[in-house]
């Protein structure tokens, strides 16, 4: 829906648009199916300047903000590069993003260009085997160490490792036990990836997985890694602010691509349904197939408008929490009902790997529990927006 898209996001999206039109099903499929990096799709993005979007001008970027990284994100999604949303989730969301907001002029100026070309990519590290949806309970550990910082630790299901050259690492400079109030005590550090490699004081080993595999999820372990005090993305010990600009972006970047991916699936769907015929008409002329894909239709124009609403309120520095719960909950529902619909729509069909479906099936499903589960969501609508009392 145009109407009420600034002429900047417009441009993206036709400038991503026109890009991703090179790369099909089959080459989103076959990077899948090999594990591999959509290293194409990539530099023609950045050659055309759509991953640099969110890196301010003087450092070689778009200098565009939240509005055009999401419409850009849902515009990958919905060519069919579902699992392409990586893309733009780990390096303009949590680099670019988080540097142009919280870095300090040297690191904006030594790595923001990098990423503007895509030179440069990244990485983040929350989650931990006993910390993932309660975020507070990390236990990574940086201690002070001359004008370094010592990082000891382990993460889990941390995506793109493999390409990152810098990761943001989420740490304690005050242990949980001592932190008052819980959200103190926390230090956001850029550990430079291959250095580390180098050192072996940082070793990851990929995780199996269902689907997603245009990018690696490894569990990492940090033993002793030296990072510089000028490494420090925010305050020592006042890190959570700049988590929630990194969360924040990365919800709404899923919303975005939950939103692309219901579209391409009904789109596919819709096509089949219109092409196949059975008993003498086309499937689709049923209501028992046209009904669901017209209501899933629907749902997607409403996530969209929210995702938009939520990506609008980051960039005017508003508050935004609910409406970026309120856009991931329902983008990551809506894509995956419509993956689901469209499963159905094709009927045995859908288990070929001669269509896309089985692929948009299993991208799809993941957004229900990453990057937050779907019953902290809720939970956080029910006793932020309903202020119903607490369940934990």
């Amino acid at each position: 829906m145009d109407f009420d898209l600034p002429d900047s996001a417009l441009a993206v999206r036709d400038g991503v648009a026109a890009i991703a039109a090179k790369y099909d099903h089959h080459y989103w499929s076959a990077c899948e199916e090999d594990h591999r990096f959509p290293s194409e799709a990539w530099k023609d993005l950045a050659d055309g300047g759509w991953i640099g979007l969110s890196v301010p001008e003087e450092y070689g970027g778009g200098g565009a903000g939240m509005l055009e990284l999401a419409v850009a994100c849902e515009t990958l999604a919905a060519s069919g590069g579902t699992a392409g949303i990586f893309l733009y989730i780990l390096t303009p969301g949590f680099g670019a993003m988080t540097l142009s907001r919280h870095g300090t002029e040297e690191q904006k100026r030594t790595i923001l260009p990098g990423v503007a070309t895509g030179d440069v990519q990244f990485c983040l590290a929350l989650t931990e085997p006993d910390a993932g949806s309660n975020a507070l309970a990390i236990r990574t550990s940086a201690r002070r160490d001359g004008d370094d910082f010592l990082v000891k630790g382990q993460k889990i299901w941390i995506s793109g490792v493999e390409n990152a050259d810098w990761m943001l690492v989420v740490t304690r400079t005050t242990p949980l036990e001592d932190a008052k109030p819980r959200t103190a005590g926390f230090t956001i550090l850029l550990v430079d990836v291959k250095q580390a490699l180098a050192d072996g004081t940082l070793t990851y080993t990929p995780i199996p997985k269902m689907g997603g595999n245009v990018v690696t999820s490894s569990q990492v372990f940090l033993d002793d890694v030296r990072v510089p005090a000028s490494q420090v993305v925010g305050e020592v010990d006042n890190g959570f602010p700049v988590l929630w600009d990194v969360l924040n972006p990365e919800r709404i970047l899923a919303a975005a691509g939950g939103v692309g991916a219901a579209e391409v699936a009904l789109e596919l769907a819709a096509e089949y349904a219109t092409q196949r015929e059975v008993f003498g008409r086309p499937i689709g002329a049923n209501q028992a197939i046209q009904f669901p894909l017209a209501q899933l239709k629907a749902k997607t124009e409403l996530a969209r408008l929210m995702t938009y609403k939520a990506a609008w309120l980051f960039d005017q520095g508003r508050p935004c929490g609910n409406e970026t719960n309120v856009a991931k909950l329902t983008g990551a529902q809506v894509a995956w009902e419509a993956a689901n619909q469209a499963f159905q729509t094709f009927g045995g069909m859908a288990y070929s790997k001669e269509y896309p479906i089985e692929r948009l099936f299993r991208d799809s499903r993941i957004g229900k529990n990453i990057p937050v589960a779907e019953e902290l969501i809720l939970a956080h609508i029910g006793t932020q927006m309903l202020n119903l009392p607490r369940s934990y």
